[in-house]
């Protein structure tokens, strides 16, 4: 049964206003040192997250190969306070442009706290998982991380891999519905302050991009191919979260005091500073990912916005072309990156009884 809206402490709000932003930056930056492609960048043994480490849980640093050969890096964490039956388990991965050891990380360690084994891991191309040139993102290949996750973490001993269940945060949201909508043996999902990312790179914010625009943008991003081909390297876009004007909107202002601050910053993440290719785009001009999220059906989808973000139209649009069984939760006063790291407004104990009675 869905509930259409509900919020963290019951009462339906509504919608706010919602921030434009239009364009893509295009400014060259230069290439970070690349990782062949099936092998995946040396792992830190150093616990280098932005989160403190839990003494509830056993943390352990694995890899493994997606469907395409590339080795992707992640953390394993399980509950110190476990017997030996076989556990549910959660795949966890994003936001856009970050990484494992940021928001990802943090969910991930916070459900093994709750009983379950838990997978955050870095999608292909970025991080400390493999994949050349460095920086690229495509709907294709990052929602089938999601499922190499999955392969994963089903053969492990300690885990029911009929039990399993996956979490995607902001852009990884979308790809991991994506994910679950093809991959039957995902029992659960949840998506948290969620972006498509297809949508809003090919419509831009709101869908406020025209025709015009859309034309224009893909013109300059075909030619730029003929430059990086006969480079033989890409060019990156102007160094994320570097900075903000006087001007810039508020969610703006909100990724800067997450990723290029004490509170979120990562050097490995692409957004703490710094940046996709130029052509990252061109994949998910044409690649609308949630067309078949209603066949994610039967099994339960859990959509957790915040009350004030400016992506929540994500979510709302989302939920609506979903199926049965669904719920959309807002959280009130939240923000869109409150729900990469505030303890206070992630509802995980929310999260822990929705696996809990979909992964029993």
């Amino acid at each position: 049964m869905s509930k259409h809206i509900e919020t963290q402490d019951g009462f339906n709000s509504s919608r706010r206003g919602l921030i434009k932003a239009t364009g893509v930056a295009v400014a060259a930056m230069s290439l970070i040192p690349a990782a062949a492609a099936t092998r995946a960048l040396a792992q830190t043994t150093d616990w280098d997250k932005t989160f403190l480490k839990s003494d509830k849980v056993d943390h352990q640093k694995v890899s493994f190969k997606n469907r395409y050969g590339i080795t992707l890096a992640a953390d394993l964490y399980l509950p110190k306070d476990r017997d030996n039956s076989r556990l549910a388990a959660i795949v966890v991965s994003g936001p856009f442009g970050a990484v494992k050891e940021q928001s990802s990380g943090l969910y991930a360690q916070t459900m093994a706290e709750r009983g379950f084994a838990t997978l955050a891991f870095d999608p292909s191309y970025t991080g400390e998982s493999g994949g050349e040139p460095r920086n690229i993102a495509s709907p294709d290949i990052n929602t089938e991380d999601f499922s190499a996750a999955v392969d994963f973490i089903g053969l492990r001993p300690e885990v029911d891999r009929e039990r399993i269940g996956v979490i995607g945060v902001c852009g990884w949201g979308g790809m991991a519905l994506n994910a679950v909508a093809v991959d039957k043996r995902v029992k659960a999902v949840v998506a948290s302050t969620m972006y498509d990312m297809t949508r809003v790179m090919s419509k831009g914010y709101n869908d406020s991009v025209t025709l015009e625009q859309r034309t224009q943008t893909l013109e300059q991003l075909s030619r730029q191919r003929w430059v990086d081909a006969e480079k033989g390297t890409p060019a990156y876009q102007a160094a994320y979260n570097a900075e903000v004007g006087p001007d810039a909107p508020q969610f703006m202002v909100d990724y800067h005091d997450y990723y290029s601050t004490p509170r979120g910053y990562h050097k490995r993440a692409v957004n703490s500073r710094n940046a996709w290719s130029q052509t990252t785009p061109i994949s998910f001009m044409n690649m609308p990912i949630l067309t078949y999220i209603a066949e994610i059906s039967p099994r339960p989808v859990l959509f957790i916005h915040g009350e004030k973000a400016h992506s929540r139209y994500f979510s709302e649009t989302a939920f609506a072309a979903a199926a049965e069984p669904k719920e959309l939760m807002i959280i009130p006063d939240a923000s869109h990156t409150d729900l990469y790291d505030r303890m206070d407004k992630i509802p995980f104990d929310r999260m822990a009884e929705f696996f809990g009675r979909h992964l029993a």
